[in-house]
């Protein structure tokens, strides 16, 4: 029996490894991929990070590209490579967890291979996990190329034709910007009052800014926190308004409903689409977990990663803290706190 096990080997389960390392534990992560940075090798290929190599370092390692640069994905995948193998952190791939019990005073873990134990868990899976698509996608025709940005690559999957994006969020516009360079004809659906931030502010990145004033130590139950997390996510480094006024863009607001080859739309019908990118995000999925307790956004209830059920953590969640909680360069405050809080349970059981 292990006295942690780490589900997930992203960024926030590395981070929180390299604290059990160094304390000597009896730990191990399980992820459900076949390598480190397998999630950010799917994702498509000309993804960029938001925020420059300073902000993204994990504990203990620094983010190896000069300040200012904009790592993509196969950048971040060797830096969290590189973190594995520096720390000799240990990893079991390819178990996917589907079930989750307290027994007996400690945890069983089981996936389709195999059955773990553990005196605590700490579930680091992120906050994207099951695929979102609206359920009009069943009433199109199998003719038109549906894919869900979560399996877009690039341009070259898609067939000749008119294309729509549907979803305002930063991978929906990163993609629309994309598919619109290559002169097609494209249609976007979503919302066009959208916030859109560039990436440098009178010389300064925007992370900068953000650390300068305090938006990235907002915790989220303060005054600002809270304003911050109700408060929809801007579009940063896209000019939102500039794409939208391309030629071959046309904005048709929200979609409606779909009857073969015909998509509705708020503002007309078209027929002539032979491509859809749903770029409709995720939702949380953690009915695996036996007898938790969510909250009012699906999330397992917690406060700070430490759950009602004693012995189970949580890392990597959006807005466990702040802001920056599930991302590179934010997960390690979380990490520290958590840590902290585990040694003072250890101390105080002896």
């Amino acid at each position: 029996m292990k006295h942690y096990i780490i589900i997930g080997a992203g960024q926030s389960g590395l981070a929180i490894a390299y604290h059990l390392n160094k304390k000597n534990a009896n730990y191990l992560i399980v992820d459900a991929n076949s390598e480190t940075g397998a999630p950010w090798l799917k994702r498509w290929d000309s993804l960029k990070l938001f925020t420059p190599s300073e902000f993204n370092s994990l504990p203990g390692m620094k983010f190896p590209y000069k300040k200012g640069h904009y790592a993509n994905k196969y950048e971040v995948a060797d830096y969290l490579k590189a973190y594995v193998v520096k720390f000799k952190i240990q990893i079991e791939f390819n178990h996917k967890i589907t079930s989750l019990k307290k027994q007996n005073g400690h945890f069983i873990l089981e996936s389709e291979s195999k059955k773990f134990e553990s005196k605590n868990v700490i579930i680091a899976t992120g906050p994207f996990h099951k695929p979102f698509t609206p359920n009009c996608h069943t009433k199109i025709s199998k003719e038109i190329l549906q894919i869900h940005s979560e399996h877009y690559k690039s341009p070259n999957q898609l067939q000749n034709g008119a294309t729509l994006v549907v979803g305002a969020g930063d991978s929906g516009v990163q993609i629309l910007n994309e598919v619109s360079k290559t002169n097609r004809t494209v249609y976007f659906s979503g919302n066009t009052k959208i916030m859109s931030i560039p990436q440098e502010i009178l010389g300064k990145t925007l992370w900068w800014w953000f650390h300068k004033v305090g938006f990235l130590r907002a915790n989220k139950y303060s005054w600002i926190g809270k304003k911050l997390s109700e408060s929809g996510q801007p579009v940063i480094g896209t000019d939102v308004k500039a794409l939208f006024k391309n030629k071959n863009i046309t904005c048709v607001g929200r979609t409606l409903n779909a009857n073969d080859k015909t998509i509705i739309f708020e503002k007309q019908k078209i027929t002539d689409i032979k491509n859809i990118i749903w770029a409709t995000g995720f939702k949380p999925n953690f009915n695996w977990i036996d007898g938790i307790e969510f909250d009012d956004s699906h999330y397992p209830k917690n406060y700070r990663g430490v759950s009602d059920i004693d012995g189970l953590y949580f890392l990597g969640l959006p807005w466990l803290y702040t802001r920056g909680s599930a991302t590179l360069g934010g997960v390690k405050k979380d990490a520290d706190y958590l840590n902290t809080y585990l040694s003072k349970k250890e101390k105080d059981s002896h």
